[in-house]
Protein backbone atom coordinates (compact mmCIF):
# COMPACT_ATOMS: atom_id res chain seq x y z
CA UNK A 1 0.00 0.00 0.00
CA UNK A 2 1.23 3.51 -1.21
CA UNK A 3 2.48 5.59 2.18
CA UNK A 4 1.24 9.68 1.77
CA UNK A 5 3.57 11.57 2.27
CA UNK A 6 2.53 15.82 2.53
CA UNK A 7 4.72 18.26 2.09
CA UNK A 8 4.79 21.89 3.47
CA UNK A 9 7.61 23.66 1.90
CA UNK A 10 6.64 27.00 3.74
CA UNK A 11 8.93 29.96 3.91
CA UNK A 12 12.30 31.28 3.23
CA UNK A 13 14.63 28.66 1.77
CA UNK A 14 11.96 25.85 2.93
CA UNK A 15 10.60 26.05 -0.62
CA UNK A 16 14.17 25.38 -1.78
CA UNK A 17 14.75 22.47 0.17
CA UNK A 18 11.72 20.91 -0.10
CA UNK A 19 11.85 20.85 -3.88
CA UNK A 20 15.26 18.50 -3.35
CA UNK A 21 13.54 16.43 -0.80
CA UNK A 22 11.05 15.91 -3.65
CA UNK A 23 13.47 14.78 -5.78
CA UNK A 24 14.96 12.20 -3.46
CA UNK A 25 11.78 11.03 -2.49
CA UNK A 26 11.10 10.75 -6.48
CA UNK A 27 14.31 8.61 -6.80
CA UNK A 28 13.37 6.48 -3.86
CA UNK A 29 10.50 5.48 -5.86
CA UNK A 30 11.38 5.44 -9.23
CA UNK A 31 14.10 2.99 -8.38
CA UNK A 32 14.58 1.54 -5.04
CA UNK A 33 11.00 0.27 -4.29
CA UNK A 34 9.38 3.09 -1.98
CA UNK A 35 5.59 3.10 -2.74
CA UNK A 36 4.85 6.96 -1.69
CA UNK A 37 2.48 9.10 -2.44
CA UNK A 38 3.02 12.87 -2.14
CA UNK A 39 1.04 15.68 -1.35
CA UNK A 40 1.52 19.61 -0.84
CA UNK A 41 0.36 21.84 1.03
CA UNK A 42 0.67 25.38 3.21
CA UNK A 43 2.11 26.38 6.31
CA UNK A 44 3.22 29.25 7.71
CA UNK A 45 4.25 32.98 5.85
CA UNK A 46 3.09 31.18 2.84
CA UNK A 47 -0.51 30.27 4.16
CA UNK A 48 -1.30 33.98 5.51
CA UNK A 49 0.06 35.32 2.43
CA UNK A 50 -2.68 32.73 0.39
CA UNK A 51 -5.31 32.18 2.98
CA UNK A 52 -4.86 34.75 5.98
CA UNK A 53 -4.05 32.02 8.49
CA UNK A 54 -0.49 30.34 9.06
CA UNK A 55 -2.20 27.11 9.40
CA UNK A 56 -4.95 26.36 6.89
CA UNK A 57 -8.03 23.78 7.79
CA UNK A 58 -7.29 22.28 4.61
CA UNK A 59 -3.61 21.74 5.47
CA UNK A 60 -4.35 20.51 9.02
CA UNK A 61 -6.86 17.86 7.04
CA UNK A 62 -4.33 16.63 4.88
CA UNK A 63 -1.67 16.37 7.49
CA UNK A 64 -4.21 14.39 9.24
CA UNK A 65 -4.78 11.91 6.65
CA UNK A 66 -1.29 11.56 5.91
CA UNK A 67 1.29 8.85 6.82
CA UNK A 68 4.20 11.82 7.44
CA UNK A 69 4.67 15.18 6.83
CA UNK A 70 7.79 17.32 5.89
CA UNK A 71 8.14 20.47 6.47
CA UNK A 72 10.47 22.52 5.28
CA UNK A 73 10.88 25.85 7.06
CA UNK A 74 8.22 28.79 8.28
CA UNK A 75 8.77 32.71 8.89
CA UNK A 76 10.24 35.55 7.98
CA UNK A 77 10.95 39.64 8.63
CA UNK A 78 8.17 39.97 6.94
CA UNK A 79 5.44 38.82 9.39
CA UNK A 80 6.83 40.25 12.69
CA UNK A 81 4.31 42.81 12.78
CA UNK A 82 1.60 40.94 12.55
CA UNK A 83 -0.93 39.92 15.80
CA UNK A 84 0.62 36.63 17.63
CA UNK A 85 -2.11 34.35 16.61
CA UNK A 86 -1.64 35.42 12.78
CA UNK A 87 2.26 34.66 12.56
CA UNK A 88 4.06 31.30 10.65
CA UNK A 89 5.43 30.09 13.79
CA UNK A 90 1.53 29.66 15.31
CA UNK A 91 0.95 27.83 12.43
CA UNK A 92 4.07 25.04 13.27
CA UNK A 93 3.09 25.20 16.70
CA UNK A 94 -0.42 25.13 16.29
CA UNK A 95 0.54 21.71 13.99
CA UNK A 96 2.41 19.69 16.46
CA UNK A 97 -0.57 20.11 18.61
CA UNK A 98 -3.29 19.19 16.77
CA UNK A 99 -1.00 16.11 15.28
CA UNK A 100 -0.29 15.19 19.45
CA UNK A 101 3.24 15.14 17.92
CA UNK A 102 4.66 15.34 21.69
CA UNK A 103 8.37 13.67 20.95
CA UNK A 104 11.00 15.25 19.21
CA UNK A 105 14.09 13.91 18.04
CA UNK A 106 17.04 15.64 17.09
CA UNK A 107 20.19 14.03 16.34
CA UNK A 108 23.88 15.58 16.53
CA UNK A 109 25.95 13.37 14.56
CA UNK A 110 29.16 14.55 12.88
CA UNK A 111 30.28 13.91 9.44
CA UNK A 112 34.04 12.79 10.39
CA UNK A 113 34.46 14.65 6.33
CA UNK A 114 33.27 18.10 8.37
CA UNK A 115 35.41 17.67 11.34
CA UNK A 116 37.47 21.11 10.68
CA UNK A 117 34.13 22.97 10.17
CA UNK A 118 33.02 22.57 13.98
CA UNK A 119 33.70 25.40 15.80
CA UNK A 120 35.43 22.83 18.48
CA UNK A 121 38.86 21.42 18.07
CA UNK A 122 38.37 18.01 16.03
CA UNK A 123 39.52 16.15 18.95
CA UNK A 124 36.76 17.30 21.48
CA UNK A 125 33.80 16.47 18.37
CA UNK A 126 35.40 13.69 16.00
CA UNK A 127 32.94 11.11 16.24
CA UNK A 128 30.03 12.50 18.10
CA UNK A 129 26.70 11.09 17.74
CA UNK A 130 24.03 12.30 20.68
CA UNK A 131 20.40 12.28 20.19
CA UNK A 132 18.25 14.63 22.60
CA UNK A 133 14.29 13.94 23.00
CA UNK A 134 12.21 17.16 23.53
CA UNK A 135 9.06 16.81 24.98
CA UNK A 136 6.91 18.99 21.85
CA UNK A 137 4.14 20.03 22.91
CA UNK A 138 3.96 21.12 26.85
CA UNK A 139 5.43 23.16 28.97
CA UNK A 140 6.50 26.77 28.78
CA UNK A 141 5.46 27.33 25.22
CA UNK A 142 2.07 25.65 25.61
CA UNK A 143 1.15 26.60 29.23
CA UNK A 144 -1.96 29.04 30.38
CA UNK A 145 -2.18 31.52 31.53
CA UNK A 146 -0.58 33.55 29.33
CA UNK A 147 -0.35 37.15 27.79
CA UNK A 148 0.76 40.73 28.19
CA UNK A 149 -1.60 42.71 30.99
CA UNK A 150 -1.91 46.24 32.63
CA UNK A 151 -1.86 46.11 36.18
CA UNK A 152 -3.60 48.53 38.24
CA UNK A 153 -0.65 51.01 37.91
CA UNK A 154 -0.54 51.25 34.77
CA UNK A 155 2.61 49.15 34.10
CA UNK A 156 2.78 46.25 32.22
CA UNK A 157 3.54 42.51 32.94
CA UNK A 158 3.96 39.92 30.49
CA UNK A 159 3.02 36.27 31.53
CA UNK A 160 3.75 32.10 30.56
CA UNK A 161 3.25 29.63 32.42
CA UNK A 162 5.32 26.46 32.87
CA UNK A 163 3.44 23.15 33.33
CA UNK A 164 3.90 19.41 32.91
CA UNK A 165 1.63 16.88 34.09
CA UNK A 166 3.06 13.43 35.36
CA UNK A 167 1.71 11.84 31.98
CA UNK A 168 3.41 13.95 29.68
CA UNK A 169 6.93 13.66 31.48
CA UNK A 170 6.34 9.94 31.48
CA UNK A 171 5.63 9.63 27.71
CA UNK A 172 8.55 11.62 26.64
CA UNK A 173 10.63 9.84 29.21
CA UNK A 174 9.19 6.32 28.10
CA UNK A 175 10.41 7.49 24.51
CA UNK A 176 13.98 8.56 25.20
CA UNK A 177 14.69 4.61 27.54
CA UNK A 178 13.47 3.40 24.41
CA UNK A 179 15.53 5.26 22.20
CA UNK A 180 18.77 4.85 24.57
CA UNK A 181 18.08 1.25 24.63
CA UNK A 182 18.50 1.09 21.11
CA UNK A 183 22.06 3.35 21.47
CA UNK A 184 24.26 2.93 23.73
CA UNK A 185 22.27 2.52 26.76
CA UNK A 186 23.04 5.95 28.03
CA UNK A 187 20.20 8.60 29.01
CA UNK A 188 21.03 12.29 30.45
CA UNK A 189 17.92 13.82 32.09
CA UNK A 190 18.53 17.27 31.73
CA UNK A 191 16.15 19.87 34.45
CA UNK A 192 16.52 22.88 36.78
CA UNK A 193 15.47 20.58 39.76
CA UNK A 194 17.63 23.23 41.91
CA UNK A 195 15.26 25.95 41.33
CA UNK A 196 11.54 25.29 39.82
CA UNK A 197 9.12 22.84 41.20
CA UNK A 198 8.66 21.50 37.83
CA UNK A 199 11.80 19.88 37.37
CA UNK A 200 11.39 18.38 40.60
CA UNK A 201 8.14 16.38 39.65
CA UNK A 202 10.28 15.58 35.85
CA UNK A 203 13.24 13.98 38.06
CA UNK A 204 10.89 12.20 40.28
CA UNK A 205 8.93 10.86 37.03
CA UNK A 206 11.53 10.25 34.86
CA UNK A 207 13.74 8.38 37.92
CA UNK A 208 9.81 6.04 38.66
CA UNK A 209 9.77 5.39 34.73
CA UNK A 210 13.54 4.02 35.15
CA UNK A 211 12.54 1.05 37.16
CA UNK A 212 10.77 -0.11 33.81
CA UNK A 213 14.65 0.17 32.18
CA UNK A 214 17.13 -1.22 34.10
CA UNK A 215 19.10 -1.92 31.09
CA UNK A 216 19.96 1.59 30.78
CA UNK A 217 21.87 4.15 32.78
CA UNK A 218 20.65 7.25 33.86
CA UNK A 219 21.43 10.33 34.81
CA UNK A 220 20.69 13.82 35.74
CA UNK A 221 22.06 17.65 35.22
CA UNK A 222 20.87 20.96 35.15
CA UNK A 223 20.08 22.45 31.73
CA UNK A 224 22.80 25.53 32.96
CA UNK A 225 25.61 22.60 33.26
CA UNK A 226 24.33 20.47 30.68
CA UNK A 227 24.77 23.61 28.15
CA UNK A 228 28.59 23.96 29.39
CA UNK A 229 29.15 20.37 29.29
CA UNK A 230 27.87 19.90 25.01
CA UNK A 231 30.81 22.61 24.48
CA UNK A 232 33.26 21.25 27.19
CA UNK A 233 33.34 17.38 26.55
CA UNK A 234 29.89 16.26 24.61
CA UNK A 235 30.78 12.75 23.35
CA UNK A 236 29.98 12.17 27.07
CA UNK A 237 26.37 12.09 25.91
CA UNK A 238 24.44 9.69 24.41
CA UNK A 239 20.43 10.14 24.74
CA UNK A 240 19.49 13.62 26.36
CA UNK A 241 15.43 14.23 27.20
CA UNK A 242 14.80 17.35 28.21
CA UNK A 243 11.27 19.95 28.27
CA UNK A 244 10.21 22.12 25.62
CA UNK A 245 12.22 24.91 26.03
CA UNK A 246 15.47 23.99 27.48
CA UNK A 247 15.37 21.51 24.00
CA UNK A 248 14.67 24.47 22.18
CA UNK A 249 17.95 25.64 23.21
CA UNK A 250 20.12 22.48 23.67
CA UNK A 251 19.19 21.20 20.29
CA UNK A 252 20.33 23.99 18.35
CA UNK A 253 23.19 24.30 20.41
CA UNK A 254 24.22 20.93 19.69
CA UNK A 255 24.04 21.50 15.95
CA UNK A 256 26.90 23.63 16.10
CA UNK A 257 29.03 20.91 17.24
CA UNK A 258 28.56 19.13 14.15
CA UNK A 259 29.75 22.24 11.68
CA UNK A 260 26.21 23.81 10.42
CA UNK A 261 22.88 23.78 11.44
CA UNK A 262 22.45 23.14 7.75
CA UNK A 263 22.96 19.51 8.72
CA UNK A 264 20.74 18.48 11.35
CA UNK A 265 17.55 16.99 10.68
CA UNK A 266 14.62 16.32 13.51
CA UNK A 267 11.50 13.88 13.73
CA UNK A 268 8.36 14.85 16.22
CA UNK A 269 6.39 11.71 16.89
CA UNK A 270 3.08 10.68 18.15
CA UNK A 271 2.17 8.00 20.03
CA UNK A 272 1.95 5.19 16.95
CA UNK A 273 4.87 6.65 15.50
CA UNK A 274 3.09 9.06 13.05
CA UNK A 275 5.90 12.06 12.48
CA UNK A 276 6.53 15.53 11.06
CA UNK A 277 9.47 15.84 9.84
CA UNK A 278 12.18 19.11 9.69
CA UNK A 279 15.53 20.39 9.04
CA UNK A 280 16.23 23.02 12.48
CA UNK A 281 17.71 25.31 10.28
CA UNK A 282 14.65 27.60 9.91
CA UNK A 283 13.99 29.81 7.14
CA UNK A 284 17.06 31.79 6.32
CA UNK A 285 15.41 35.04 4.06
CA UNK A 286 18.75 36.11 3.58
CA UNK A 287 19.63 33.59 1.24
CA UNK A 288 16.38 32.16 -0.14
CA UNK A 289 16.21 31.79 -3.52
CA UNK A 290 19.54 31.91 -4.33
CA UNK A 291 20.85 28.35 -4.51
CA UNK A 292 22.56 28.57 -1.36
CA UNK A 293 20.98 26.56 1.31
CA UNK A 294 22.43 23.50 2.48
CA UNK A 295 19.50 20.95 1.78
CA UNK A 296 21.03 17.77 3.84
CA UNK A 297 19.63 18.35 7.29
CA UNK A 298 16.15 18.16 5.11
CA UNK A 299 17.35 14.94 2.71
CA UNK A 300 18.36 13.66 6.28
CA UNK A 301 14.78 14.60 7.41
CA UNK A 302 13.85 12.33 4.79
CA UNK A 303 16.07 9.40 6.42
CA UNK A 304 14.18 9.97 9.53
CA UNK A 305 11.15 9.34 8.11
CA UNK A 306 11.73 6.51 6.35
CA UNK A 307 12.87 4.88 9.41
CA UNK A 308 10.05 5.94 12.20
CA UNK A 309 7.28 6.37 10.03
CA UNK A 310 7.47 4.08 7.04
CA UNK A 311 9.83 1.25 8.85
CA UNK A 312 12.11 1.72 5.65
CA UNK A 313 15.51 1.15 7.65
CA UNK A 314 17.01 0.21 4.55
CA UNK A 315 16.46 3.30 2.66
CA UNK A 316 17.05 5.20 5.87
CA UNK A 317 20.32 4.19 5.93
CA UNK A 318 20.96 4.37 2.28
CA UNK A 319 20.18 7.75 2.22
CA UNK A 320 22.15 8.45 5.09
CA UNK A 321 24.81 6.36 3.26
CA UNK A 322 24.77 8.75 0.06
CA UNK A 323 25.09 11.83 2.04
CA UNK A 324 28.53 10.34 2.94
CA UNK A 325 29.33 9.44 -0.48
CA UNK A 326 28.96 13.35 -1.95
CA UNK A 327 30.58 14.43 1.44
CA UNK A 328 33.43 12.10 0.38
CA UNK A 329 33.91 13.58 -2.75
CA UNK A 330 34.32 16.78 -1.48
CA UNK A 331 30.73 18.74 -2.15
CA UNK A 332 30.13 21.47 0.01
CA UNK A 333 27.77 23.89 0.24
CA UNK A 334 28.89 27.52 1.50
CA UNK A 335 28.33 26.30 5.45
CA UNK A 336 30.32 23.66 5.68
CA UNK A 337 32.90 24.74 3.09
CA UNK A 338 36.26 25.68 4.61
CA UNK A 339 37.64 28.72 3.32
CA UNK A 340 39.21 28.32 -0.48
CA UNK A 341 37.44 25.28 -1.03
CA UNK A 342 34.69 25.14 -3.80
CA UNK A 343 30.75 25.66 -2.76
CA UNK A 344 28.08 23.89 -4.60
CA UNK A 345 24.40 25.36 -4.96
CA UNK A 346 21.28 23.97 -3.14
CA UNK A 347 20.28 22.08 -6.78
CA UNK A 348 23.81 20.63 -7.06
CA UNK A 349 23.76 18.99 -3.69
CA UNK A 350 20.54 17.62 -4.34
CA UNK A 351 21.21 15.69 -7.58
CA UNK A 352 24.76 14.45 -6.25
CA UNK A 353 22.56 12.52 -3.64
CA UNK A 354 20.35 11.33 -5.96
CA UNK A 355 23.29 10.15 -7.76
CA UNK A 356 25.11 8.55 -4.81
CA UNK A 357 22.17 6.64 -3.98
CA UNK A 358 22.94 4.16 -6.44
CA UNK A 359 26.43 4.04 -4.56
CA UNK A 360 25.16 3.51 -1.00
CA UNK A 361 25.18 -0.09 0.36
Amino acid sequence: MSARILLLPGDGIGPEVSAEARKLLEALARDHGLEVTLDEGLIGGAAVDAAGTPLPAETLDRAKAADAVLLGAVGGPQYESLPRERRPERGLLGIRSALGLFANLRPAVLYPQLAAASTLRPEVVAGLDILIVRELTGGLYFGTPRGIRTLENGEREGVNTLVYRESEIERIARVAFDAARRRRRRLCSVDKANVLEVSELWREVVERVHVDYPDVALTHMYVDNAAMQLVRAPKQFDVLVTTNLFGDILSDEAAMLTGSIGMLPSASLDARGRGLYEPIHGSAPDIAGQNRANPLATLLSVAMLLRYSLNREDLARRVEEAVGHVLDRGLRTADIAAPGEPVCGTSEMGDAVVSALSEAA
